[in-house]
């Protein structure tokens, strides 16, 4: 590489100061006066820009005409110490070469204030906002954390299929996978779809959930967890739901419910600890910009202990708040947002795991406790997000799993049940949704401007 990226420049400034350095970048804006320019160079690495000075004498004013917003460049020149507020260091150009123009009529995004949903149409260029590049870097290093996380405990990370013949936990709608031409199907004698010609030879989908595989990988190697994309099918048009989205599951052998618990909250703290650390500058834009609660939300889940509250209890809670919630609260209901929301933000007002949900709201995979109506499920609640991680002690029994499989009408999953009848051991694990993580984290409103390229109903642009 021939050039300093800006960050490297604005964190040392002392080290350049005084000496000739290369920048590239994209221009965000230029001003200037009649002797002078001024132009705001920014190349991706920082949510703040290289201020670029061009004296006049030096390069002649009519050989900036295709320096505009958006155009990309390369410049020469000295590092000195900035006169101006704001910055420590700038550079006095000696030479700059146009890499590429961008027409001030049709480039879209000129320095003026642009609506998120207007920003969702040109997903293409909106990386290149201050908004976009803050978001797409904490997503990066909480993608880098997560890894770190569990690689310096000991996990192994462990490639589940994309493409499967299984429907995990009856978790949503799934996408089918098919080679078979859909205008003119292959049919049985009995009208049904032939999928004997199709190219697995089964019906395939793409993958809601990676846990019942990760499940075969921790009973072999221990603690393993899966990071990858899963899909869902469903028409659901909401704020915090996508049909392609990103999940992490670790799955952990010789774990109980009490050791998930742990690892869970140990888990997001550290993940939200090493984006303060190493995303301050992009975590204050977002709340100067989008969310003034934004800083003290994440501390307030990193610095306090979670509350552990049987469902039971919580339903209790619920039920004696004397509040008027828009679903009806009772032993049974699978609990919605807003209830959960109640109990982090202004009854506990601390994270919250809930556990021992009924099990007829619970994936068939959970672990039955002594009373035989509830299960050893874990869900942690967040402030503004209700859940953000969902897991369990699993069934280790071959009999009650087999048994709750069958009450469930489940078929075809015997290489599941293998891991109960070969050497079976108590094991937990839980999932959470990277996109939910990184809208706490970046305090966006809208899990479609926390991944680069969103998939939702009627919309599979770029």
């Amino acid at each position: 590489m021939n050039h300093i990226p800006v960050k490297q420049l604005l964190a040392d400034p002392d080290i350049y100061i005084g000496s000739e350095v290369d920048v590239k970048g994209w221009v965000r804006t230029r001003r200037g006066n009649k002797n002078v320019a001024f132009i705001a160079l920014n190349d991706g690495s920082s949510i703040k820009n290289i201020q670029i000075v061009v004296d006049f004498a030096k390069i002649p004013e009519d050989s900036l005409k295709d320096v505009t917003t958006g155009a990309s460049l390369h410049v020469k020149g000295m590092a000195v110490a900035s006169q101006g507020k704001g910055q420590a260091i700038e550079v006095q150009a000696d030479e700059i070469e146009v890499y590429g123009t961008a027409s001030v009529a049709d480039y879209p995004l000129q320095k003026k204030g642009h609506s998120l949903e207007f920003l969702r149409e040109i997903a293409n260029l909106r990386p290149r906002t201050n908004t976009f590049g803050a978001v797409l870097r904490i997503r990066h290093t909480l993608a880098y954390a997560i890894h770190k996380f569990f690689n310096d405990r000991g996990f192994y990370y462990f490639h589940t299929p994309l493409i499967t013949a299984s429907d995990a936990e009856g978790a949503g709608a799934q996408f089918q996978v098919t080679t078979l031409p859909l205008e003119d199907l292959p049919r049985t004698e009995d009208g049904k779809v032939d999928y004997d010609q199709d190219f697995f030879g089964k019906m395939a989908c793409l993958t809601v959930s990676g846990q019942l595989e990760g499940e075969l990988g921790a009973t072999a190697l221990g603690c393993i967890y899966t990071f990858g994309p899963t899909f869902r099918a469903e028409n659901s048009n909401t704020p915090r739901h996508l049909s392609e989205f990103w999940m992490i599951e670790p799955e952990m052998a010789f774990y109980e419910i009490e050791d998930n618990m742990d690892l869970a909250e140990e888990f997001v703290k550290y993940c939200i600890s090493y984006a303060l650390e190493h995303n301050r500058e992009d975590i204050e834009f977002l709340a100067e910009h989008f969310d003034k609660d934004l800083i003290d939300r994440l501390n307030f889940v990193v610095e306090n202990d979670f509350v552990r509250l049987p469902y039971t209890e919580g339903i209790k809670i619920l039920e004696e708040s004397g509040k008027k919630f828009e679903f009806p609260v009772y032993w049974g209901v699978d609990l919605a947002s807003e209830h959960e929301r109640y109990l982090v933000e202004q009854h506990f007002k601390k994270p919250v795991i809930l556990t021992d949900y009924p099990k007829e709201i619970k994936a068939f995979y959970m672990k039955l406790n002594d009373d035989g109506k509830t299960v050893r499920a874990m869900d942690v609640l967040f402030p503004k997000i209700g859940e953000i991680i969902g897991g369990s002690q699993r069934e280790e029994n071959y009999d009650k799993l087999k048994g709750r499989m069958q009450e469930l009408g489940l078929q075809g999953m015997d290489w599941y049940l293998d891991t109960r009848k070969y050497g079976t051991v108590p094991h937990s694990g839980f999932g959470l949704g990277f996109e939910r993580l990184i809208l706490f984290v970046t305090g966006m409103q809208n899990i479609r401007d926390v991944i680069p390229f969103p998939r939702y109903p009627n919309n599979c642009e770029f």
